[in-house]
């Protein structure tokens, strides 16, 4: 009986099927680069998919950044006001440059050529756009447009010069030298960002723009015209 047994097993076990593998499981899954613009190849397999496996922190540190900027140029503010309202008569109201007017038009053009930008790449990431060319060439404006600010700042340091005010001459131009110097070191910094960002999306050297990096450079930028323009409103009323 119990040979019987076993020979009925060995027959099962040699004529059961083999294990039916779905065809879901054979096909290769779709690339997800774990944020950014994941899920975003097309079907032809085009794969200029931006992998972004760590966004969340990149949006987190810009974040903490720009509130350590805000606070510091909430406390020069705070600064300016103690002095202005101290009883020294040294105080002495200067008429700003012109061309600030103009700088600050220049910024405000330079964060809607980014936005422009940031649409184009996402375009091209998408498949929707064949070549980086349109996506490049709102990059470069915004590059332009930010160096022009730039040089219009030095400008108006030149003007203020000419009408013989210089950093120590009085509290008035102190602080408009301090206020546009300490901006214009941060606008740099935020060309040196989108200088990153230009890099990494023409691919010359092998690496990729993630999402989350031109979200932050985006951000970064996009403070900085709303500072400046807190900034002039501030020199105009106080200075």
């Amino acid at each position: 009986m119990t040979a019987s047994r076993e020979g009925t097993s060995e027959v099962m076990a040699t004529t059961l099927p083999p294990p039916v593998q779905h065809e879901e499981e054979k096909r290769e899954r779709p690339y997800d680069g774990g944020g950014g613009f994941r899920n975003l190849v097309p079907a032809n397999g085009d794969r200029r998919v931006v992998a972004d496996p760590k966004g969340e922190p990149t949006r987190t540190g810009i974040w903490v950044a720009l509130a350590a900027i805000a606070m510091t140029f909430a406390a020069l503010s705070s600064a300016l006001f103690v002095r202005e309202g101290s009883s020294s008569s040294d105080w002495h109201h200067i008429v700003l440059p012109r061309i600030l007017f103009f700088n600050t038009a220049a910024l405000v053009a330079s964060s809607i050529a980014l936005e422009m930008a940031r649409h184009r790449v996402a375009a091209f990431m998408r498949g929707q756009a064949p070549k980086r060319s349109a996506a490049m060439l709102w990059l470069n404006g915004t590059m332009l447009l930010g160096l022009v600010f730039v040089a219009g700042q030095y400008m108006a340091w030149l003007q203020l010069r000419a009408q013989g005010l210089y950093l120590p001459t009085n509290p008035n131009s102190s602080f408009f030298y301090l206020f546009t110097g300490v901006h214009v070191i941060h606008v740099l910094g935020g060309l040196g960002g989108l200088t990153r960002v230009m890099v990494l999306f023409s691919g010359r050297f092998g690496w990729r723009l993630r999402r989350s990096t031109l979200d932050a450079t985006s951000y970064y930028w996009h403070f900085m015209g709303a500072l400046w323009i807190y900034l002039l409103f501030l020199l105009w009323l106080k200075l």
